[in-house]
């Protein structure tokens, strides 16, 4: 069927979904094909909303009626109009929601004389999505614009991060490199701050209004290689009362929005 062009917007109605589309769609919940065909899917009616305010590009559209005509005034962009099972077979998600998009993966550089202007939250090998996407939707509350992963932390484009960040990946940029370097070389004025067992109570340190908050793994912490690295070792402590029987650790992305929060209150608004 040939698309309908309504003021920009071009629309294949009542088309059926083909068998490859729907493949290729599939696919790209593997980060393999997604750095082949540089693109990731984006779900939701909040997600795909945000993005399309943002810097990304979105390809093309594959919504409900419903959410069309909701959408009426976007322009220059291919939108398909599908039945609620052909979005069922498109969706990752349990439940879909009304819309799914196709996004260009951006390829981002660090900007080293803006990156170390500000706090900025360093990723050793975050490997749970729901923790990357939560720490990213962290950062955007606290307004942080820039996390660094360390090469072998999640995929930022893992359908899972993307969900769970609400939105938020529209606003942060992540970037992916070797945290050794990154930190190492750092300007000497900025701090690293590193959460350990034996470090400060964070709520008796005193706090700059730029550094690195370097955040570790969730199951073995920070690696032995970044510690070396660390100038201000930070401490959550435990207002339990039975210290002897308590929680072992915090999870990574709570850690962070608890330290994120600290920093942000000291530095005030």
């Amino acid at each position: 069927m040939d698309p309908v062009n309504l003021g920009g917007i071009f629309f294949y109605l009542c088309s059926m979904l083909s068998k490859n589309k729907i493949k290729y769609l599939t696919s790209l919940q593997v980060k393999k094909y997604r750095e082949e065909n540089n693109q990731f899917v984006a779900e939701g009616v909040k997600l795909v909303d945000e993005l399309l305010k943002s810097n990304f590009k979105i390809t093309e559209i594959f919504a409900l009626k419903e959410w069309i005509n909701k959408h009426a005034s976007i322009r220059n962009m291919e939108v398909n109009e599908i039945s609620l099972t052909e979005l069922e077979r498109i969706s990752g998600l349990k439940t879909p929601n009304h819309v799914v998009a196709l996004v260009e993966i951006t390829n981002q550089q660090i900007n080293v004389n803006e990156i170390y202007s500000d706090l900025v939250i360093a990723l050793d090998d975050i490997k749970d999505p729901g923790n990357l996407g939560t720490i990213i939707r962290i950062a955007d509350w606290f307004g942080i614009n820039n996390i660094v992963c360390s090469v072998n932390s999640v995929d930022v484009y893992n359908s899972k991060v993307v969900q769970a960040t609400m939105g938020s990946i529209a606003r942060v940029n992540v970037y992916y490199t070797d945290l050794n370097k990154f930190i190492s070389n750092a300007p000497k004025d900025i701090k690293v701050y590193g959460t350990l067992l034996e470090g400060e109570n964070i709520y008796q340190k005193e706090l700059s209004e730029k550094g690195i908050i370097l955040i570790g793994n969730e199951a073995n912490g920070i690696s032995s290689e970044l510690i070396s690295l660390i100038t201000d070792k930070i401490h959550i402590p435990s207002f339990a009362n039975n210290n002897n029987d308590k929680a072992e650790s915090l999870n990574a992305s709570v850690a962070t929005a608890i330290i994120c929060s600290e920093f942000k209150r000291r530095i005030g608004f």
